[in-house]
């Protein structure tokens, strides 16, 4: 509690949006105005019993109340004025911090509005590239703003949605598999409830495809190409199109995403998040996790599904009253990019630009299939231990060779215990851990000798006959602005 102890702005905000004066909300928390108007103000914390009074009068949710929101807005607004753009604005981290107490609401926007500003960018690098190369103009729309908005909805909720899981338990018990056989209880109650038939295609006739409904022949074709895991996660997956298509629809429309394109992407998650719940059932696979100590491999076996999807589905159990390990996600590609993320654990991720190369996911690229491990410290001392490997994405052949990715998977330092990767691994020792950061403007570790750019608030020194161990020499900051 003591780094979210202050929690001014949400205690305001809970008050206004059950239309309370301070006089009204003190009386119910058996507390003086004068004092709750210290703590709004984040001039007194908020105690453990007081917090659990806010969860009795006004029903939250005391974990999600609690998690540090605005830490995260902070880092966000801090990427943002790292942008070289900046540079000249002599923005300190305090004057961050201050907006997002006040108004952060408008600290948010502004972030939104950075976002905007960086899909607009790009998109006239591209075309400045196409026309210096003289070729076809064609203006590719960037969609990276679309996909940050869902992973933001994605982040709001936990990653954790009540209603599907309830449905995925639903369909369980309906398709009642025998034997352990997901696929063929999901091809049966296909064919009983909704008429529709399964088909496995060759791939050559799938073209890019791994699965196609076809409406009017009522048929799911499921490409040869996937796993097992892969086929019956496709089979829920259209299962829930065909059941839930209007449940996802109310969850999609009450994120209030801002186009069709981000809609259609928290549609096409929840989805997956729905075929994720049906070949893992919560309160079984959460069972299963806490028993084999989160040992993916073991998960993955037991399930019948990809090491990709036991990852996926741990940084999903966040029920209120049943919660495992609240872990975070990251999946990368052998350049850096970044096609799935989720923070669960306060771990704040690059929004714009790379990340550090010092983190153990890039590592796993070296040695494919192996389990890494890491200890990892960011700068503000914040520790966190993470596992990372590889995987595999389904191929379409010899001439369509398969997608490598990097996942890592990794949790707060005060939970590695419990993971059965920690294992002979001084927890204890932090000093022990691999300094890393968020991405290099960030970071303010002078003497990383991995550095692509220079830090924020740091002044270069240019000198032809200085050569460091570092690809960069630096002046102390102008200010304390970190």
């Amino acid at each position: 509690m003591e780094k979210k102890a202050m929690l001014g702005p949400k205690v305001r905000r809970l008050r206004r949006e059950h239309g309370l004066t301070q006089s009204q909300m003190a009386d119910q928390l058996g507390i003086s105005p004068s004092y709750l108007n210290l703590i709004e103000h984040n001039q007194r914390p908020v105690t453990v019993p007081l917090l659990l009074k806010l969860g009795q009068s006004f029903g939250v949710d005391l974990q999600s109340f609690a998690e540090d929101e605005e830490s995260r807005l902070v880092a966000g607004l801090r990427e943002v004025f790292a942008d070289p753009l900046f540079d000249s604005s002599g923005i300190k981290n305090q004057d961050l911090k201050e907006l997002v107490a006040v108004a952060p609401v408008l600290g948010q926007a502004v972030v939104t509005l950075y976002r905007a500003f960086r899909e607009q960018r790009d998109d006239m690098q591209n075309l400045a590239e196409k026309l210096a190369d003289q070729d076809k103009l064609q203006l590719a729309h960037s969609a990276s703003f679309p996909l940050e908005e869902v992973r933001d909805f994605f982040h709001a909720q936990h990653n954790h949605f009540p209603e599907l899981e309830a449905a995925a338990e639903a369909l369980c018990q309906e398709a009642n598999p025998e034997r352990g056989d997901l696929y063929r209880g999901l091809v049966d109650w296909l064919a009983a409830q909704q008429g529709v038939r399964v088909k496995i295609m060759p791939g050559d006739v799938m073209g890019y495809a791994v699965r196609r409904f076809d409406r009017h022949g009522r048929r799911v074709l499921i490409s040869e190409m996937l796993a097992p895991s892969g086929r019956n996660f496709q089979l829920a997956g259209q299962i829930a199109l065909l059941l839930h298509r209007d449940l996802i629809n109310r969850i999609v429309d009450a994120g209030n995403l801002s186009g069709d394109e981000a809609r259609r992407l928290a549609r096409i998650g929840l989805t997956n998040y729905f075929a994720g719940a049906v070949l893992m059932p919560y309160n079984r696979f959460l069972e299963a996790a806490k028993q084999v100590r989160y040992d993916v491999d073991v998960l993955r076996r037991r399930f019948d599904a990809s090491f990709e999807q036991v990852c996926h589905r741990l940084t999903t159990l966040q029920r209120p009253g049943a919660k495992g390990i609240p872990f975070f996600l990251i999946r990368v590609d052998s350049a850096g990019n970044v096609s799935k993320r989720f923070s669960g654990a306060g771990f704040h991720f690059a929004r714009f630009g790379g990340g550090c190369p010092r983190w153990i996911v890039y590592e796993a690229f070296r040695t494919p299939g192996k389990i890494h491990t890491q200890v990892a410290q960011m700068p503000d001392g914040t520790t966190y231990f993470s596992v990372a490997r590889t995987t595999v994405k389904a191929s379409g052949g010899y001439r369509s060779p398969p997608q490598q990715f990097a996942m890592a998977l990794g949790c707060d330092i005060a939970h590695a215990a419990q993971v059965v990767y920690a294992d002979g691994i001084d927890l204890e020792n932090t000093e022990a851990a691999t300094p890393i950061g968020v991405n290099c403007r960030l970071c303010p570790r002078v003497d990383c000798s991995q550095r692509a750019f220079p830090p924020l608030n740091h002044r270069l020194i240019v000198d032809e006959n200085l050569r460091g161990v570092t690809p960069f020499l630096f002046a102390p900051p102008a200010g304390d602005g970190r």
